[in-house]
């Protein structure tokens, strides 16, 4: 089968969804099948800047979310034609991985399937990129509405989104659970005085490691809350962030406030090689998800990388998180913002290495077993061969 994975975002990207569709495109190929991936990255810079992005940024001066709409519209357009330019290809599919390259695929006649990564309306809302019950918003999940009325098959990455699809649109998907390339992320702890020698990291400190986009819904300020606590029973601790986002300014206050900053490193946005090498250096992986404007952590694909890599994860119980960690088994389950809650759980894993590590073998385990991007390709090629009869 030849397939078309596409999205208006960019890509790479250091984010979920990029790291989604790397990993599914190595899994159809390892099965056999052709892919090719078209995103905004594949427009003229000069296009992106004078079409899209400059008028969004103006136009949201005016009213917030009138740009973020243009600029999405504008991505359609460059998506449509993109995927008009390719259709000698004769692509069998285009798998679309957002609400406005879906309807620039329909409009190409290939048939079109759509994978839905999250509440796109409700998560501009969460990051102050549109205001709740405006025109915008209205306009924005009018869009979704369409997208998933005109694909013809929806993919879901947990059972939470297919619920919101169907009561949204009336339209009923197929959830398949995110999934790591389980050869890329495997356990190397034998590496980690190595690791640590080469990115400058304190051989002998607790490591904790936060893999996390710095958005609100993420929960990135509550590892930097909890560690003044977790430093009264692990006075050495290290706490280090890989990622860049809107939440960074929030977290420096908070360093700076608790006098945190020997005990904090933030690396900003890193290589997906990089984050690898992390989780492998570190004694415990924190996904602190939150809710936020309507949205929650759909199976967490950090979550994912965190247990597959063998590290132990302490995580808070919302969204997909709860449906993939056995809460005392294969990871630590925490309620979500309880600064508390998340500094015993962090301590607790620090102090109790081998408890930390039988989880983690119990996690990689069930890794290797649930959530290969192997298996996860061979599902959505059964919903590519329906979409097409």
């Amino acid at each position: 089968m030849k397939i078309l994975i596409a999205t208006a975002y960019d890509y790479p990207h250091a984010g979920g969804l990029s790291t989604h569709v790397a990993t599914l495109q190595a899994g159809l190929e390892a099965l056999g099948h052709e892919v090719d991936v078209l995103s905004f990255s594949d427009v003229s810079p000069v296009s992106r800047k004078l079409l899209a992005q400059g008028p969004s940024f103006l136009l949201n001066k005016f009213k917030k979310g009138k740009g973020i709409i243009w600029s999405h519209k504008m991505r359609q357009r460059f998506l449509k034609a993109l995927i008009e330019k390719n259709k000698d290809k004769q692509y069998d599919v285009v798998n679309a991985q957002d609400p406005f390259t879906t309807l620039a695929a329909i409009e190409s006649g290939i048939p079109t399937v759509s994978t839905v990564h999250g509440y796109m309306t409700f998560e501009s809302v969460s990051k102050g990129s549109m205001d709740e019950g405006s025109t915008e918003a209205k306009i924005m999940q009018d869009i979704e509405i369409q997208a998933y009325q005109g694909t013809r098959k929806i993919i879901t990455v947990d059972q939470r989104l297919r619920d919101y699809v169907k009561d949204l649109s009336g339209v009923q998907g197929t959830a398949v659970s995110n999934f790591i390339d389980i050869h890329g992320f495997e356990p190397k702890k034998t590496k980690k005085a190595e690791l640590r020698k080469t990115y400058n990291v304190d051989v002998n400190a607790p490591v904790i490691f936060v893999p996390r986009r710095l958005t609100k819904k993420n929960g990135v300020i509550y590892p930097a809350l909890a560690l003044p606590q977790v430093l009264k029973s692990v006075p050495n601790a290290q706490l280090i962030y890989a990622g860049s986002g809107e939440a960074l300014a929030n977290i420096k206050e908070i360093v700076a406030e608790h006098k945190l900053e020997k005990h904090v490193t933030l690396l900003g946005a890193v290589s997906h090689d990089t984050v690898k090498d992390y989780y492998a250096l570190s004694d415990v992986v924190l996904v602190p998800s939150v809710h936020s404007a309507g949205v929650e952590e759909a199976t967490s694909i950090s979550a994912l990388e965190a247990m597959g890599s063998g590290s132990p994860l302490v995580a808070c119980a919302v969204g997909g998180l709860k449906e993939i960690v056995i809460n005392g088994e294969d990871g630590i389950l925490v309620e979500e913002k309880n600064v508390e809650e998340l500094a015993e759980a962090t301590a607790y894993l620090l102090q109790n290495p081998d408890k930390g590590q039988e989880m983690a073998d119990k996690a990689r385990a069930k890794i290797e077993k649930d959530y290969s991007h192997i298996a996860a390709a061979k599902k959505y090629l059964e919903v590519y061969e329906s979409a097409l009869r």
